[in-house]
């Protein structure tokens, strides 16, 4: 699958996840799996490669470090994000579509405004996309890792 091709299909999900995971970003998940669903399963497989990679880019210790907007500690201080929240504002940042996907890099402060949102649902489009089409379970490891913190490239700590 091409990258136009991805940005195409996550255009179907009209913009940006909320803040909680809200109905209407669930219902676009849902017509997105519709979609993917009726597609073949190498094409399946391909959207769930270009969105592995587009988390493992989003997977930078500039945007892991980012407190949660608006939360704060019981003692005032920024709220960290955990790992699985991480995961959830990198999705909803590539829910939010191509343009705002492409112009958080090198703009934490764009990134910044994802950290309270919730974009889990997308997660596993492709794959309850391929069970439908296929009749077997997804199985398959993609080629790449878009589990928090992770990303050798850039975080310092994994660097050898």
């Amino acid at each position: 699958m091409t990258w136009a091709q991805f940005w195409h299909l996550i255009d179907v999900l009209g913009g940006e996840a909320g803040v909680e995971t809200c109905e209407r970003f669930e219902e676009a998940c849902a017509r997105l799996t519709d979609i993917l669903a009726h597609k073949s399963a190498g094409q399946i497989i391909g959207f769930g490669e270009r969105l592995a990679e587009a988390l493992h880019r989003l997977d930078q210790e500039v945007f892991g470090t980012l407190p949660i907007l608006g939360m704060k500690l019981s003692d005032g201080s920024p709220f960290p994000q955990s790992y699985d929240s991480f995961l959830y504002s990198r999705a909803a940042v590539v829910a939010a579509g191509r343009q705002t996907y492409e112009s958080v890099f090198g703009h934490p402060e764009c990134f910044a405004r994802f950290t309270a949102r919730q974009g889990e649902t997308l997660l596993y489009v492709h794959e309850e996309a391929f069970e439908r089409a296929t009749g077997t379970k997804w199985d398959r490891l993609t080629r790449y890792t878009y589990e928090s913190c992770l990303n050798k490239d850039v975080w310092a700590d994994l660097r050898d």
